[in-house]
């Protein structure tokens, strides 16, 4: 059983457009890592429609259930955020992020309107999006010599990990994520390699 070493997520950026008296709910999905990703995100999007009323959003992040937030940005309590997070959970997807910018169209929808709104912006931004499983990983950064890089991105690639980073001089560094069902196997063959040096790093 994969559960604890996998998670599932959106394959990438997708959007979803609702209607409803007047207002428009646009809906905006991204797969995320870290929470600098919602920062960036959401900066980036505050930007994009500065003229719009709400920025509703929700995030979850790992397999634990414990990282999320569902935040509702002036509309009444309950009603966008927590419809939004619904909508990931029911689709059982973790490092994600939605937002939901709304632009007012001069008629209240109350509560019960809001709810549906903002739960049918989300799913149709991300329901029929391509899915991706993932390994849960830990990222570590190396350092190591020039002529060890051949034999560092073979373990790497042995344990399916994914490098993220690299700057290949004399001496080179390479940031990767490791899944943590292989990285001890992988970690401990690296740890062989002569002079080479890891951290672990905490996003």
């Amino acid at each position: 059983m994969e559960d604890k070493f996998q998670y599932t997520t959106i394959a990438g950026h997708a959007t979803g457009d609702f209607r409803d008296r007047g207002s428009k709910f646009l809906a905006y999905a991204w797969p995320i890592a870290s929470s600098d990703d919602i920062k960036a995100h959401l900066q980036a999007l505050k930007k994009e429609h500065p003229k719009a009323v709400h920025h509703c959003y929700a995030w979850r992040l790992g397999i634990d259930g414990h990282l999320f937030r569902a935040n509702d940005d002036g509309e009444p309590s309950g009603s966008a955020g927590r419809p939004i997070l619904g909508q990931l959970d029911s689709l059982g997807l973790t490092n994600i992020l939605v937002v939901v910018v709304r632009y007012f169209g001069g008629t209240l929808l109350g509560v019960p309107g809001l709810i549906n709104a903002y739960k049918t912006a989300t799913a149709l931004a991300v329901t029929d999006t391509p899915k991706v499983v993932k390994w849960v990983e830990e990222q570590y950064e190396f350092t190591f010599d020039y002529p060890a890089m051949g034999e560092v991105l073979y373990h790497i690639k042995q344990a399916e990990g994914a490098v993220y980073h690299q700057d290949l001089q004399l001496f080179c560094t390479i940031r990767a994520g490791l899944p943590i069902k292989y990285k001890d196997g992988c970690l401990k063959k690296l740890s062989e390699i002569r002079n080479l040096e890891m951290k672990r790093i905490d996003r």
